[in-house]
């Protein structure tokens, strides 16, 4: 598994895989082609079906027009074998093509090919199954964000120190931001209302409103094209984020405690990228809004002072209740359903943390079967429900 610096990423929404990936994948090319006179992007399936209520093709414009004028192709109709994400880059020079480069954008802002498989760096996590490390903590008394800084090395705390300061000022920022939402549904942000209506409410439903306040914080920051921290990706960019935020302000965790937490979530996160997907257009929502609030439910645990077994069985629980969830944008922006998922998502991550808390945290299903359930069921998803609008509510809900 590659190192949690490529899980978290700081970008701007409102969508990792066809936002943050196609700027990485436009801004390397740029940089072989500088001498381009023109371009030509070809964006396929997902990519090409949502790219414009994602903005894929204003994220690569950004990077190619200033150099030279740009064209982007559109056609939704083509899926490439190696993922649904493809993109096509071509540098013309006299009317002629001198360089290209095919790319797909996999999910989490990650960018991968035949190649960049055949040569991807040797894993610095040597286990990779949660099973497997959690065999580990048993062995060694220790838990599983020792096992994180035992594989990245010391140097990983101040970069999620970074990784925190970035999803706190998100949060901050939503609660603070008013007006309706880009792009054409006439979506009013709700995270500050809220809020303020959390503090007329005690006790589980003034906490209810608060956890609500924070995901759709972050989650309409991210619609708004704001920075975000992707966990693991941009759409579920507000569960992980809404749960820290509202227990370090209801409870005096210290500091270090919550970037414990994040290397916990974030291992988790790690398991299922490597073993399956976190891409809503390869495997469906499940795979965004099911593996954050796997991961939160870990986060939480691990801050509650879980055992290891009592930390799988709240991601598994995470997990497993989100299986099947399609990706179905209306009108291919990341808000209905992928804002409201978010906050429900964060609640539901904090009640598998009870329920696991509860238990001794022995369990029937394991949260590697999970995780290979979802990537079965997630290919087994007809392409109607993997981020196209195509179906679902994308189908029967019209702007």
């Amino acid at each position: 598994m590659e190192s949690l610096r490529e899980l978290y990423k700081v970008g701007c929404g409102p969508s990792s895989s066809h936002t943050m990936g196609p700027k990485r994948a436009a801004e390397q090319f740029a940089a072989r082609t500088t001498d381009a006179e023109a371009y030509r992007v070809t964006l396929y399936g997902s990519l090409a079906a949502t790219g414009k209520g994602h903005l894929t093709h204003s994220a690569i414009l950004s990077v190619l027009e200033p150099i030279a004028p740009t064209e982007i192709v559109w056609k939704a109709d083509v899926v490439l074998d190696f993922h649904p994400n493809g993109m096509f880059f071509e540098a013309l020079k006299g009317g002629a093509v001198f360089d290209s480069w095919t790319i797909f954008s996999v999910g989490g802002g990650s960018l991968a090919n035949e190649s960049t498989v055949a040569a991807a760096p040797k894993s610095i996590y040597p286990l990779t199954t949660i099973q497997e490390i959690k065999q580990w903590c048993y062995d060694e008394g220790k838990t599983f964000w020792e096992y994180v800084e035992e594989c990245e090395g010391p140097g990983i705390w101040d970069f999620l120190d970074h990784i925190w300061t970035v999803m706190c000022e998100t949060v901050q920022r939503g609660l603070n931001n008013d007006g309706v939402l880009p792009g054409g549904l006439k979506i009013a942000r709700k995270a500050s209302t809220y809020y303020v209506k959390s503090k007329s409410y005690t006790g589980s439903l003034s906490s209810r409103a608060r956890i609500y306040a924070y995901a759709l914080a972050v989650a309409e920051e991210n619609a708004s094209g704001g920075t975000v921290v992707t966990a693991p990706t941009c759409g579920s960019c507000g569960v992980l984020p809404g749960v820290l935020y509202h227990m370090t302000t209801s409870r005096e965790f210290l500091r270090i405690r919550v970037l414990r937490a994040l290397a916990t979530a974030g291992l988790f996160g790690n398991v299922v990228k490597h073993n399956a997907s976190i891409s809503g257009a390869e495997v469906g929502c499940q795979g965004e809004i099911g593996v954050a609030c796997a991961m939160a439910a870990a986060a939480a645990c691990q801050l509650f002072g879980g055992t290891p077994a009592q930390i799988e069985y709240a991601a598994e629980m995470g997990l497993e209740h989100h299986l099947g969830l399609t990706c179905d944008p209306v009108c291919g922006l990341v808000q209905v359903p992928c804002i409201e998922r978010n906050a429900v998502a964060a609640a539901r991550a904090l009640d598998a943390n009870a329920y696991a808390t509860l238990s001794d945290g022995s369990h029937l299903v394991s949260f590697d079967k999970v995780v290979d359930v979802m990537k079965e069921t997630g290919i087994n998803l007809p392409s109607l429900y993997r981020e196209t609008s195509e179906g679902g509510l994308a189908m029967h809900i019209k702007r």
